[in-house]
């Protein structure tokens, strides 16, 4: 795995992820341009972009997976927690209030930071991070603009599979959201370097899906969405273009078949709701996260 220092303490590293082959459908990728004069523009954050945390170098970068609001209506972006190493072991698994992990748009880095790294599950030593809770929460600047729509994918709301079983991560009663989808069954459509892929979950472990939809290293972090029945798949006729309700984030290749792993939204979720219910003030970065209404 590449690494490289960012701060004291911290090490961003890319993930296990390779280019393995699979059947599925794919394109080419698109990345949003970002406005130029940043004083007459929002700044708009979308699923699929690119981010970097300084002062790493851009060739070493992650992927955001949502954006929306947590609880307190902050400005709210999800991705991988193995993207950043604590090598001190102070900050992993905390919360981070003080703005000392810049995240930037990886293709838009004179625009300066987007927000701040509020939480993140360090890999505690596993190649492919933390089983469960392989989560960061970013939050972002209040003046920029959140979209639903990334490249290739608009996310319409978060996942709720009430019929299937619950995350391990979850309080109980679990809620809708905080349930993972059965295998077989189901299939989930991914967006990151290679294209748009879809595929079957083939296999379920604590909320971890593996599935034949294609990931490559820098995807980590990125939109996994679940195809909802009926509608249409991704497709060269339809620009590899596809929505559907936000259901996890992409996570790494394993030696396992099929190789590529997905963490699920659900584990995300009830994390969040979990730690949110254990401390008095109840003020946890990214609890009650909902997707981003706007287009």
């Amino acid at each position: 795995m590449s690494k490289i220092r960012a701060l004291p303490g911290f090490v961003a590293a890319l993930a296990l992820t390779g280019s393995l082959g699979a059947a599925a459908a794919t394109a080419g990728t698109a990345h949003a341009a970002a406005p130029s004069d940043h004083a007459q523009q929002a700044k708009r954050i979308y699923n699929g972009m690119q981010i970097a945390f300084p002062p790493n170098s851009t060739d070493l970068f992650c992927t955001i997976g949502a954006v929306g609001t947590d609880d307190h209506q902050r400005k709210i972006a999800i991705s991988a927690g193995h993207c950043i190493r604590d090598t001190s072991g102070k900050y992993a698994d905390h919360e981070i209030p003080d703005d000392i992990i810049p995240v930037v748009d990886r293709n838009d880095t004179k625009y300066g930071p987007i927000g701040y790294v509020r939480y993140f599950k360090d890999p505690e030593g596993s190649q492919t991070g933390h089983a469960t809770k392989d989560y960061m929460v970013i939050e972002l600047l209040p003046q920029v603009t959140l979209s639903s729509q990334g490249p290739h994918l608009k996310q319409t709301g978060v996942l709720k599979y009430p019929q299937g079983p619950v995350s391990p991560n979850a309080m109980k009663p679990a809620l809708d959201t905080e349930r993972l989808l059965t295998t077989g069954n189901n299939e989930i459509i991914t967006s990151g370097q290679t294209g748009t892929w879809y595929g079957t979950v083939m296999n379920n472990d604590n909320g971890i899906y593996r599935a034949p939809a294609v990931n490559k290293a820098g995807d980590s972090g990125g939109p996994v969405i679940w195809h909802v029945p009926g509608t249409d798949l991704p497709s060269q006729a339809n620009k590899f273009q596809a929505a559907g309700p936000w259901a996890g984030i992409t996570k790494a290749i394993t030696l396992q078949l099929p190789p590529f792993n997905y963490t699920s939204s659900a584990n995300i979720l009830a994390d969040l709701r979990a730690r949110e219910a254990a401390v008095p003030q109840h003020d946890i970065y990214g609890a009650g996260f909902e997707v981003t209404p706007n287009p």
